[in-house]
């Protein structure tokens, strides 16, 4: 998509400070972080949300996680901890509408669930 910030990433369009990639995932520093490791994996392709995962991108999904197990270790957080969270929607809090995961950690992570 022309206008999507992800696909302009992954194209090399927009710089980012990569942590990880490969021929599928590519993963970045979030420029906004919310917690010290705050990293964002993305898949190359653009799929807008999690919702559009079809059969012929069943991979993605696994792709994202392994990418996301490789990411922790790179950022020395694997065996502390962290935590991995992927919005769908804009009621779910997704706000760039191209799939993506968002790793997070360096610090005890306050439970928002309970």
């Amino acid at each position: 998509m022309s206008d999507c910030v992800f696909c302009k990433i992954v194209k090399g369009e927009i710089p980012c400070t990569k942590v990880y990639e490969n021929e599928q995932v590519l993963a970045f520093d979030d420029i906004q972080p919310m917690a010290p490791v705050h990293v964002i994996l993305i898949p190359k392709e653009h799929i807008s949300t999690l919702l559009d995962v079809d059969v012929q991108q069943k991979n993605t999904v696994n792709n994202l996680t392994a990418a996301a197990q490789k990411v922790a270790k790179i950022k020395k957080i694997a065996d502390r901890g962290f935590r991995t969270v992927i919005n769908c929607n804009a009621e779910g809090g997704q706000v760039v509408f191209h799939l993506h995961m968002h790793l997070l950690g360096g610090r005890k992570l306050q439970d928002q669930l309970g």
